[in-house]
This record gives C-alpha cells, structure tokens and sequence, in this order.
C-alpha cells in the first residue's frame, strides 16, 4: 500500500493546507456579508442578476490573468493577485462606512474572487508537488479546506455580529494577508528541499491564453465539460430542494395559522442541513478521501459524486418528497466538497505549467460560472411550462446522465495519458508547454 506521507513532506503539505484553510475561512466570513449587503440593499431580484453579471464579468477575467502570468513568475504572481483581492476589501470597507452602496459591486467581486483564487491555489500547489506527490497529498490539503469552510461558517454570524460588514472584511484581509506569507513560505521551503524547484519556480510562463489552451487538449476540453456539468447538476438541485422547502414551510404555516413560522422553519432547515453538509464533508475528507484514491484511483472518485446524484434523482423521480432530495443533496454535496473536489483539482497534476494556471482560470471560473447560466436557462424554461418537481427532477437526471457520459470519457482519457506518457515525456510537460 501506498504511504500517504514520506519524511519531508508533511511541513509542505501542513503550509499548503493552513494556505488553503486562511483562503476558504476569508471566504465564508465574506460570504455572509454578502447576503446581508445584497438582500438588505436591494433584495432577491438584484442578487438573481448579479449572479448571472458575474459569468460575464469572468470573460473578461480571464484573459487578464493571462497578461499577469505572462509577466510574473509563479509565486509573484500567486501573491500580487492574492493582494489585489486584500486591497479590494480594505477599500470596500472605508467606502462601506463613509455610506457609499456597495452591496451590488460587493457581490459581483466576492463571485469572481471565490473562483480565482481557489483555482490558484491548487494551481500553485500542483506545480510544487509531482504528480506521484499530488495523488498523495491532495487528499491532506483537502483537510485545510474542509476545516477552513466549516471554520468560516460557524464564525461568520458571530463575527458579523459584534463587528460589522465592514469589520468582518477587514478580518478577511487580514487572513488573506497571513495567506500570502504562507505563500512564499511555501515556495522558499520546497525550493531549498526540492532540487528541482528552483528551477520551476524560474520558469516563465508561454503566451498562449487559458481559452486557447483549453480548447487545444482533448483532455482539457473533457475537464470544462465536466466542471459545467457537475455545477448544473448541484445547482439545479440547490433550486429543487429550495422549492421543497418553500412548499413544506408554507404547509406547516398554514396548518398552524402562523406566517413567522413560515421563515423559522426555512431558517432553521438551511442551518442545519448546512452543518450537516460541512461537517460529513469534513469527514468524507479525513477518513475517505486517500482511502478512495488507494483503492479506485481518481478515475474512480471521479464517478461517486454522479453515481449518488443518480441514484438520487431516480428516487426523486418517483417519489418527489423533501427528505429524499434532502438526503440526496446532503450526501451529493458532502462528497463534492471532499472526494470530488480533490478529483478534480488532481486532473491537473499531469499538465503542463500553462495549463495549471491559465487554462485552470479559464475552466474553474468561465466554465464553471457557465454551468449557472445553463441551469438558470432551464428553471426559466420550467417555469413556463409549468413544471412539477418530479419533471425538474426528470430534467435533471437527463443532465446527469450526460455527466456520466463525460465522466466516464474524461476518466478514460486521464488512464490513456497515464499509460502513454512516459516519465520523461511527462516532465518535459510539466516543465512547459510549447507556444
């Protein structure tokens, strides 16, 4: 069997994971001044918008972070982005508290800078570790992010009590800022220990763009496929469980003549089942997610989180009741946020540099924002065709069997480039990509 760790490995794979922790905490203290800002401000209709906005607010990201990766090296450029996004906060909470309305902006930043710098991290951590590394590793780094969100979110109501909106962005820079030391703390332990790092580290980067990268691979292309099948599927299963839950709150209302009722119940089941979520992901993440990749492999824990969206849109179909797509979604969404997600991100262990971060940009934020805009076509498609739950849910499991499909050939396509290429072909990869 395998050994998880080797000696040497565990301070870099402790750094990256308090990296990772540092990254997800700032995010959900964030995302909680979100909904207070959006919702306060301007109510549901604006936060329906701005989510489709930020889609194309990601087009234009992109081929911005191209132009810095052009011209930094790799830890430069991990850190100047990560202070673009500190100094943003820093100046989002002195324009907050002079009064200037910033929920609507707020918004949109907070949705490009989830995507960007979680797509940076693993990008960064897959170019410090090698490939046989990574599927070793990943799992442990996974830890730091399933303690940071559950860390984020059972802080953030407290912490937006006793300081502010503006105060908790504060608290955020300054997470993001204890990041960006562990950044270069990071890269200047793996370079004194790794004979090879120096080297990469010094590497520039190529000219091509992220798009041009993704649709230039068979590989990649089946990547961003699967990320916009896999955020179709979760959201439009978010959207079904919201109706369910409406509909059961509305019941119980109704049957005890109380309309503040009505939000208790629909608070208390979100709390809940959020916690829930978190901390089975938690433990999907500490107890399964290594054992998952020693015995299946990643092609394998690719397949989980589909397979239970399968089998739980087909008991959805039949019986559309609130406490099969809540199990559903709890099990579905607690095996994304730790098998599935380190899966995916470990895809990238075997691309070139270029691909690690530019066409990562482009798939984990284009792609994955896109998945939003699909889902959001087909809710408005329901919606005038009056569709019941058990036909959204017939939709739906359409949709997963098609990222079955793609899960399957992406799978197929990750095992052909392992058997095909050869170590040194594989290091040539990874040391850059031809322009």
């Amino acid at each position: 069997m395998t050994r998880p760790v080797y000696p040497g490995e565990g301070l870099s794979a402790l750094l990256l994971g308090t990296n990772l922790f540092l990254l997800l905490s700032s995010y959900y203290l964030l995302k909680v001044v979100r909904e207070a800002l959006i919702l306060s401000q301007n109510g549901a209709e604006a936060k329906t918008y701005a989510t489709a906005a930020q889609a194309a607010l990601l087009l234009c990201v992109v081929p911005a972070y191209d132009m810095l990766a052009k011209r930094f090296l790799r830890t430069r450029l991990v850190m100047i982005v990560t202070c673009f996004f500190m100094t943003h906060l820093l100046i989002f909470a002195g324009l907050g508290q002079v009064g200037v309305a910033i929920d609507v902006p707020f918004f949109l930043w907070l949705g490009v800078f989830s995507v960007v710098i979680v797509a940076q991290f693993w990008a960064f951590a897959s170019d410090v570790y090698t490939e046989e590394e990574g599927k070793r590793l990943f799992p442990i780094l996974g830890v730091g992010s399933a303690l940071g969100s559950l860390v984020g979110a059972a802080l953030s109501g407290h912490a937006l009590a006793a300081l502010g909106p503006h105060g908790v962005m504060l608290l955020a820079a300054g997470l993001l800022a204890a990041a960006v030391m562990s950044t270069w703390v990071v890269n200047r332990y793996m370079c004194a220990t790794c004979s090879n790092q120096p080297d990469i580290a010094d590497q520039p980067f190529r000219d091509r763009g992220g798009f041009r990268l993704v649709f230039s691979d068979r590989y990649l292309v089946l990547i961003a496929l699967f990320v916009l099948l896999l955020n179709v599927v979760n959201t439009g299963g978010e959207f079904l469980l919201g109706k369910l839950v409406v509909a059961e709150a509305d019941r119980r209302a109704l049957l005890a003549g109380d309309a503040f009722g009505r939000q208790a119940f629909i608070g208390d089941f979100y709390s809940r089942y959020f916690t829930v979520a978190s901390l089975l992901g938690l433990l999907f993440q500490i107890f399964l997610v290594s054992r998952i990749f020693r015995w299946i492999g990643i092609r394998g824990a690719l397949l989980v989180t589909p397979c239970i969206a399968l089998g739980g849109y087909v008991l959805l179909a039949g019986a559309p009741l609130l406490a099969v797509l809540g199990a559903t979604k709890l099990l579905e969404n607690s095996s994304d946020y730790s098998i599935q997600n380190t899966a995916r991100h470990s895809l990238f262990l075997s691309v070139g540099r270029d691909a690690k971060y530019k066409a990562k940009q482009a798939i984990d934020t284009v792609f994955w924002r896109a998945g939003d805009l699909v889902q959001a076509g087909l809710v408005f498609a329901g919606s005038l065709l009056a569709f019941t739950v058990r036909q959204y849910a017939l939709v739906l499991l359409l949709s997963v069997v098609g990222w079955l499909i793609v899960t399957a050939r992406l799978g197929r396509e990750y095992r052909s480039r392992q058997l095909h290429e050869t170590p040194e072909a594989r290091g040539t990869s990874m040391a850059g990509e031809a322009s």
